[in-house]
């Protein structure tokens, strides 16, 4: 395994991180017929280890809060708390009901309390805001973000999904007033969707903030040929959402494809080590639920792509209408499957 430092911090983060939207009860919250309960989990979590990941990320909308549960247990169990950097999220509602969700400091205040008891832990070493607030003044935001740091239950603060010109005004607003900035932006970015290139990457490279990308691999669709489905692309919602299908997609998957077969390489693998070519990429967030989701993560990390290599993957690229940003606080039930 490789690390890193996440931003202009001390904290050592594994080049790759481990996402746990996946480990869930499906009766809570949300029904995906792709989701791992407890048991099903434990081997995924073990394995991560064993492979060196120290990084982990989960919510707090997802599955109704039991993959905070599975998360914080199975770790509880094979991992020492020091080792280990765990991620969690607040911003979803989690009831329906005033308060329960958004970046108010009520809401912030009662959220982060809430996962740490579901996590079992005193305290997560990140803690997100899972989508900008239009509701809240971003200086209420960003001074409950540094209590909760200041209060030891969390050690650093990080964002999610939102405009460049969001993130610039919240890491001003926590520097005019001495505040915790973020150090982190965890973002949608892959070969399918690089509309991030435009301004938050360059924005979060010059601010020195770490980039954790969501969705790497577009939801599956960069891990397999063009026609292959799985019983998660075709029950997946928001995944048909936020990648429809059109000619610029499916060029790069084949030439991803192609690329595959002329190295013998996995897909995932390629499409994973595309990342690291970034500069402001700090770990993608890896989803698995099959042994092999793992290894072809970890062999990304010894890949190197030529010019030429890129080329024919990045060139099909077209445009995209901006996707899983701006969005609103919307029901339970629409939300949990959201990256």
């Amino acid at each position: 395994m490789k690390f890193t430092r996440l931003g202009n911090t001390g904290l050592m983060v594994s080049r790759l991180c481990l996402g746990c939207m996946s480990y869930g009860d499906t009766t809570k919250g949300w029904h995906g017929d792709w989701l791992l309960g407890e048991e099903e989990s434990r081997p995924f979590f073990k394995k991560a280890l064993e492979s060196g990941i120290n990084f982990f990320d989960t919510a707090n909308v997802y599955s109704g809060g039991t993959s905070e549960e599975i998360t914080g247990k199975l770790l509880g169990e094979m991992a020492r708390r020091d080792e280990i950097v765990v991620a969690t999220k607040a911003y979803f509602p989690w009831r329906q009901a005033p308060n329960a969700g958004g970046n108010s400091r009520k809401s912030l205040m009662q959220a982060v309390d809430d996962s740490l008891s579901r996590l079992g832990m005193d305290y997560v070493d990140l803690y997100q805001i899972h989508r900008w607030d239009d509701e809240t003044p971003i200086e209420e935001t960003m001074e409950a973000l540094h209590d909760i740091v200041k209060a030891g239950k969390a050690r650093y603060i990080g964002a999610s999904s939102m405009y460049a010109w969001q993130f610039a005004k919240a890491q001003e607003t926590a520097r005019a007033n001495g505040w915790t900035p973020f150090i982190s932006m965890q973002n949608q970015l892959n070969l399918l969707y690089r509309e991030e290139e435009r301004e938050m990457l360059p924005l979060c490279e010059d601010e020195g903030v770490g980039v954790i990308p969501w969705s790497p691999l577009a939801r599956g669709k960069l891990a397999r040929p063009l026609g292959e489905e799985t019983v998660r692309s075709e029950t997946d919602g928001v995944g048909k959402m936020l990648y429809q299908e059109d000619e610029a997609d499916n060029a790069i998957i084949t030439a991803l494809a192609d690329l595959a077969e002329k190295r013998g390489d996995a897909m995932a693998s390629l499409g994973l080590a595309w990342h690291f070519t970034r500069r402001a990429v700090t770990a993608p967030i890896i989803g698995a639920t099959k042994p092999h989701h793992i290894d072809a993560a970890v062999a990304a990390l010894d890949i190197e792509l030529s010019d030429e290599e890129l080329a024919a993957i990045e060139d099909p690229y077209r445009p995209k209408r901006l996707t899983g940003i701006g969005m609103p606080a919307p029901v339970m039930d629409k939300v949990s499957v959201i990256s």
